[in-house]
């Protein structure tokens, strides 16, 4: 595919580097490796637009705008939009992918509505996957039965007929994350995997606002209703969210929201919570 063809050329590569804090290097798996960490800890995944009902755009130039202009974060097709393109622009070979979350097995497998990103290196394929709710922190080698153990978080990698099933260790048990196929993606898929997902009224994004970050010493999650709190080394935490305390963690989570945006994801939120209730 041609760069112009996903805009790679108008990518902000400086305004990047300097959100993540770090410096332009020649394609290495080290490096690789830290631009993807600093990338997933520097934007949070979460779907706030989309809950508030103002979906953006997410082609390049919309999604840089939002994550290195105002340092917001976003879901999949947002994320691995804007790390494919710096990637290519740093001079990594890219291949953009989509993948169906759930499990085959019990039959929750959706929509081809998660979008990844294959790296090539060194003769190696490497799934990059900063969009995730739980998102992994590195790359992991697309090989049968790789398992990849980063600061305590696991993840296995396991090739079907159906395409590469990626996993995480959660409750001393894998957990069924996702599978990516390997067909070619066109900007077109992610505008219609994207429009399905933001403005279908089946789709959990439209009803369940969900807001993740890693943070140093755990991974956060936060609905409009329930708090989850991750460790590596310790049992997970699961608990409603009480009255008031949403933006208390929106603080935490360092979510860059005009006043305005927050006062009516509050609004809504709390709007969620009671038709729930």
């Amino acid at each position: 595919m041609s760069t112009d063809l996903w805009q790679v050329d108008g990518v902000d590569l400086d305004g990047y580097l300097a959100r993540l804090g770090l410096p332009a290097r020649a394609p290495a798996r080290k490096v690789l490796d830290e631009l993807h960490e600093a990338h997933v800890r520097t934007f949070t995944f979460d779907n706030i637009d989309v809950f508030l009902g103002q979906p953006g755009g997410v082609d390049l130039a919309a999604v840089q705008e939002k994550f290195v202009g105002r340092g917001r974060g976003g879901y999949c097709f947002e994320h691995s939009t804007l790390l494919a393109a710096v990637l290519e622009r740093l001079g990594y070979d890219v291949r953009r992918r989509l993948a169906r979350v759930g499990d085959p097995a019990d039959g929750s497998l959706q929509g081809r509505t998660h979008m990844v990103v294959e790296v090539v290196l060194d003769g190696q394929r490497l799934l990059c996957d900063p969009g995730f709710g739980m998102s992994v922190l590195r790359p992991i080698p697309l090989t049968h039965g790789t398992q990849d153990d980063h600061l305590g978080w696991r993840y296995r990698i396991d090739h079907t007929d159906d395409g590469w099933q990626m996993r995480r260790w959660r409750d001393n048990g894998w957990l069924m994350m996702h599978t990516t196929d390997e067909l070619g993606v066109l900007p077109v898929d992610v505008e219609m995997g994207h429009h399905y997902t933001s403005t279908h009224p089946t789709s959990h994004f439209m009803r369940t606002l969900m807001v993740t970050r890693h943070l140093p010493d755990r991974h956060v999650t936060v609905t409009h209703a329930a708090l989850t709190i991750r460790r590596a080394d310790a049992p997970t935490e699961h608990r409603l969210l009480r009255d008031g305390e949403l933006a208390h963690w929106l603080r935490v989570l360092e979510v860059p929201l005009t006043p305005d945006e927050e006062q009516r994801l509050l609004e809504r939120a709390a709007e969620a919570a009671t038709a729930q209730a």
